[in-house]
């Protein structure tokens, strides 16, 4: 397939839009991409980029600022030791300079990842159906029992048997159960 834009190089980069049912394609080589600034030029010409999505999804960081109302200094912005990219510079490009960035802006991120995952901050990933039960139980057991040491640590025995038979019935249930260590 030939790049919509310039008609030369073979096209390398494919988007879809569906709107209210409508489809559009586009078809362009990277050159081009990197040429129009990654804009999508759908609906003749009117563009959108994948960079000004996510700068308008970070215009939130206002309201996740504190700053005290009666401060005479401005206060100096966090930029990464790394890179050097300040916070506004990301809001404004839509990108980080390096790993280091997602360290060091941090706490900015956390409001607005909260935000945008509805109030969920951890990712879970996607588990395959068919093994999905026990890799679930699996990660209960694990913090079961982190949970039971905590409570022998505090001296806390009769929560931390508690916890220790429901571990036991979990592996049972599961068919995981350790079958050397169990009393004849």
């Amino acid at each position: 397939m030939i790049c919509q834009e310039c008609n030369e190089r073979p096209a390398t980069l494919h988007f879809t839009k569906i709107v209210n049912g409508e489809k559009n394609e586009v078809h362009i080589c990277e050159k081009c991409a990197h040429e129009k600034g990654e804009m999508f030029l759908l609906n003749g010409g009117s563009g959108f980029s994948i960079n000004n999505l996510l700068a308008g999804l970070l215009n939130i960081q206002p309201t996740f600022q504190h700053t005290k109302p009666n401060t005479i200094s401005k206060p100096t912005e966090l930029n990464c030791k790394r890179c050097g990219l300040t916070f506004s510079q990301f809001v404004h490009t839509g990108k980080f300079g390096c790993g280091e960035c997602y360290s060091t802006f941090e706490s900015q991120l956390d409001p607005i990842l909260k935000r945008l995952h509805g109030g969920n901050t951890v990712h879970h990933g996607k588990v395959p159906k068919r093994i999905g039960g026990s890799i679930h139980t699996k990660k209960q057991i694990a913090q079961l029992k982190g949970t039971m040491k905590t409570f022998i640590e505090n001296e806390e025995f009769e929560k931390a048997a508690e916890i220790r038979d429901h571990i036991r019935y979990l592996e049972q249930s599961s068919g995981n159960g350790d079958e050397g260590g169990r009393p004849l």
